[in-house]
């Protein structure tokens, strides 16, 4: 039974706010990957070696994703009591706020080991941010979905990243251009301080939004969880190990994809910049299409089957990644960019749905996020790490092949592992019992 066409609008909206949200948040997030691999190594540790230099500037990536957990629990807990809508407006600001921050921040040449600390710092602040955001952002989108369509629904906030994605690297590459050799001066700081612009926007849209339906009915209900991440913990400690395992083939490959293959690619394979941003713009523009388009597949053929497929292309990928990244020949680099994030996608259009669906309305926000945040600690945090010390200590890239195997052997086993629960039936709710919850 479908809802009523007055929560149509209201739909669009929670849609649309969510996907404008993550788009800003992952516009941050991957921005500062981005100038990690480019500026971040000179500006704040310039009295390492080369190598150590990466390695130091991408521990500070690592210590934003460590943080993840840290945002999904605190924000999971008010999303669960008081509501999506308020929390998502927090995550912004605080998002928003590390940003522009970062924008600000003098070198060590300037402020001497200050410098790194401060930076260490506001990323933290990032990564509280955008562990309370994904589990927000998703929801809403999803629980104003019919529960035929919720894996299309939730993948829609997933397009964040490739829009994320799309703009950090227009951005960066735009003031590349405009700054010329004096990007690692000042160029770098263009795009962190843009971050103010999209934080208007994203506050306009998101102040608009009704609550999500699913949850005004739990409020109407009185079944709110007084203590909801604890819950989730003590009563789904399943769901949520799962969660966090069978996205290590999503999230550590594709932090090698998007990250790590700028420092592999102008440093081992001497290619341009410029021309690693570009395959990254196309590759991130499919995306607009390819993450929804699994998120419907997965509501037509299940999710499991598909992100299923997804995990067992992201291994079979491994070794022809980086063989056609090797030959350095443009198109061929292109094809690896192109297909590295596709495959990418097979499992982020339908995951959404698939770790969301694995608890209940009330702990939901809690649950879903810290599974999916816990990822971030041990995938998306340290893959670019590994492959970073893999590849400096044998000089090949064989073994960040064998690594992203082995997390696709790690994700299936979480998959096959990861309890099945048949999804609630978005309740009918009406604009009024969402509104009704606010009472």
């Amino acid at each position: 039974m479908s809802r009523p066409a007055p929560d149509r609008p209201h739909r669009r909206r929670a849609v649309v706010a969510s996907t404008v949200g993550t788009t800003i948040e992952w516009y941050d997030f991957f921005l500062y990957g981005t100038v990690a691999a480019l500026v971040f190594p000179k500006l704040f540790f310039p009295g390492s070696s080369a190598g150590a230099g990466v390695l130091e500037s991408f521990s500070t990536l690592f210590v934003g994703f460590a943080a993840r957990p840290v945002g999904a629990a605190i924000f999971g807990h008010f999303g669960d009591r008081i509501g999506r809508k308020a929390t998502l407006v927090t995550t912004l600001l605080l998002m928003g706020f590390a940003t522009v921050a970062i924008g600000l921040l003098p070198g060590f040449a300037a402020v001497g080991v200050t410098a790194p600390i401060l930076l260490t710092v506001l990323r933290v602040v990032q990564g509280i941010g955008v562990g309370g955001e994904w589990g927000g952002s998703v929801l809403m989108s999803m629980e104003w979905g019919s529960a035929k369509r919720r894996g299309l629904m939730a993948s829609l906030p997933q397009l964040g990243v490739p829009l994320g994605l799309l703009l950090s690297t227009a951005m960066v590459k735009l003031c590349t251009s405009i700054s010329g050799t004096q990007f690692e001066v000042w160029g770098w700081r263009v795009p962190f301080l843009f971050s103010v612009v999209l934080i208007g926007i994203g506050l306009w849209v998101r102040l608009k939004v009704v609550e999500s339906p699913d949850f005004a009915a739990v409020k109407v209900r009185r079944a709110v969880e007084r203590r909801p991440v604890w819950t989730a913990i003590r009563k789904h400690p399943r769901e949520i190990l799962t969660s966090a395992f069978v996205r290590l083939s999503e999230q550590a490959p594709f932090y090698l994809f998007i990250t790590f293959v700028l420092t592999y690619g102008t440093k081992e394979l001497a290619m341009p910049r410029g021309e690693l941003l570009d395959d990254t713009l196309i590759a991130a523009a499919i995306g607009l299409l390819s993450v929804p388009l699994f998120g419907h597949l997965s509501d037509r053929f299940g999710r499991r089957l598909v992100y299923g497929i997804g995990i067992v292309c992201t291994g079979l990928y491994a070794f022809p990644y980086f063989a056609l990244l090797d030959t350095r020949s443009s198109g061929m680099v292109l094809l690896a960019i192109v297909v590295s994030l596709l495959v990418h996608d097979i499992q982020y259009g339908p995951q959404a749905a698939l770790i969301a669906e694995s608890f209940g309305t009330n702990v939901r926000y809690s649950g879903a996020g810290l599974g999916y945040q816990l990822a971030s600690v041990i995938a998306g945090g340290p893959a670019p790490l590994i492959a970073a010390a893999l590849l400096q200590s044998s000089g090949s890239s064989v073994g960040i092949s064998w690594y992203i195997v082995g997390c696709a052997v790690l994700s299936l086993g979480a998959l096959l592992l990861m309890p099945r629960r048949a999804p609630e039936a978005a309740p009918v709710s009406t604009v009024a019992t969402a509104e009704s919850a606010k009472a």
